[in-house]
């Protein structure tokens, strides 16, 4: 009898034997970051590299770039560079990797994403960023009081005055950005405010919303709790986890500024996936894939993982000094790692009536346990009241999709559906 780890489909089979395709975040500083955001899952990795990390090497830098390039046989080749905080890296560290790039690109199209949390960004980065139109996504959580309880400075300091200058820069120089919140504790009921901050005050047109869920223990030494699995003893749940219910609501109080006046004006990356769920196109976010591995994690000394939050020694899949980030990619490691998310659900979540768009979430929420003793994701009751509130609104932007009109013109149908007009 074939056990449900051990199905493959037939679209896992066209996905083996298409041109390959994927993504990497590129981490070149590490961990290594001059904030000390309380619900950072990353900062701790430090721990794992033996308390310390060094920056990657110009040497170890051209063979990611070169690598990367190759493996990818399709078009467009497009880097992220992460952390920690990868400013810290230095502007000529990314003038020889845009050097690099052009000396390895072989006639593809290079594309660059750099995620930063804006406190060290000044006129020369702005140009950097310009010239070679790289898509900088800023971390903000908020309206001032909920981004500075828990995004400081290892002095305790805040950061939102801090950020808020650098949105302003970003204008001034043109430098084409967009928006990653973490949803916490504190945004439970506040969706249309942060909505209506994101939109109207920064002037994010493109918005993302990811869920802090997290388990903590007291450990000596360490002036923070340290993130843990939820299997770790003593492991309890982080103050500043939000809800399931919370995120739900969060989510349907977005939804529900956005639909009446804002599609094709504002985008909100949980909006465009669940409508490309409800299309039978990809939805461009792996939490929402059927199954995942296809954004790898490269570390700074060249360490391959498939997933940013299983930058575990276990899931370890190689180094690039070793093995070719193509034969890395090909692994069946990381093809079993990302099979897992849909192999691994409960029957409930299989059998649900939104796993079509929901596909279990990001397995690293799966906290909570399902009727058949298999791992269930623990915003489970959120993600539902989500899908289920926006499903009139989705199938109706699907219907004008397929008569090849615009999806804004949603907006009269949600204004009449919610008793504005």
């Amino acid at each position: 009898m074939t056990k449900a780890k051990d199905i493959y489909t037939f679209r896992d089979a066209e996905k083996q034997l298409g041109p390959v395709a994927f993504t990497t975040m590129l981490k070149p500083a590490g961990s290594t970051c001059n904030l000390d955001c309380h619900y950072c899952y990353y900062i701790d990795k430090a721990v794992q590299y033996g308390g310390k990390q060094a920056v990657m090497s110009d040497e170890l830098l051209e063979r990611y770039i070169r690598q990367y390039i190759e493996a990818n046989e399709v078009d467009l080749v497009q880097f992220c560079w992460h952390g920690g905080e990868p400013l810290l890296l230095g502007i000529d560290f990314y003038r020889r990797a845009l050097a690099l790039q052009e000396k390895y690109a072989d006639g593809k199209r290079i594309e660059n994403v750099l995620q930063t949390n804006g406190t060290l960004v000044d006129d020369a980065w702005c140009d950097l960023f310009a010239a070679h139109h790289f898509l900088v996504g800023i971390s903000l959580d908020g309206p001032e009081d909920i981004h500075d309880a828990f995004r400081l400075t290892k002095g305790g300091e805040p950061t939102f005055a801090r950020v808020m200058q650098t949105i302003e820069r970003f204008q001034r120089h043109g430098v084409e950005y967009n928006t990653l919140s973490v949803v916490n504790r504190l945004c439970e009921g506040r969706g249309r405010e942060i909505y209506r901050f994101f939109r109207d005050t920064v002037r994010s047109r493109y918005m993302q919303f990811l869920p802090a869920v997290e388990h903590v223990i007291d450990k000596s030494g360490f002036h923070r709790p340290l993130i843990v699995s939820p299997e770790h003893e003593g492991a309890r749940l982080a103050e500043w986890s939000v809800s399931a219910a919370g995120y739900g609501q969060f989510l349907c109080d977005l939804f529900d500024e956005w639909v009446v006046q804002d599609v094709g004006h504002y985008f909100v990356q949980m909006f465009d996936a669940t409508l490309a769920q409800w299309c039978g196109v990809s939805p461009g976010v792996c939490s929402m894939g059927e199954t995942c591995g296809d954004a790898l994690v490269v570390e700074h000394n060249g360490d391959v993982y498939s997933c940013d939050h299983f930058v575990y020694p276990e899931y370890k899949l190689g180094n690039i000094s070793d093995t070719s980030l193509a034969a890395i990619y090909r692994s069946r490691q990381r093809v079993d790692f990302g099979m897992a998310k849909r192999n691994t659900l409960p029957a409930e979540c299989l059998r649900c009536t939104y796993y079509v768009a929901c596909r279990g979430g990001c397995p690293k929420h799966r906290f909570d346990t399902g009727r058949d003793g298999c791992r269930k994701n623990s915003l489970c009751e959120g993600l539902y009241a989500y899908f289920r509130h926006t499903e009139p609104y989705m199938r109706y932007m699907r219907e004008l999709l397929s008569k090849q009109q615009s999806p804004a013109w949603v907006i009269p149908f949600a204004r009449k559906r919610m008793g504005l007009m």
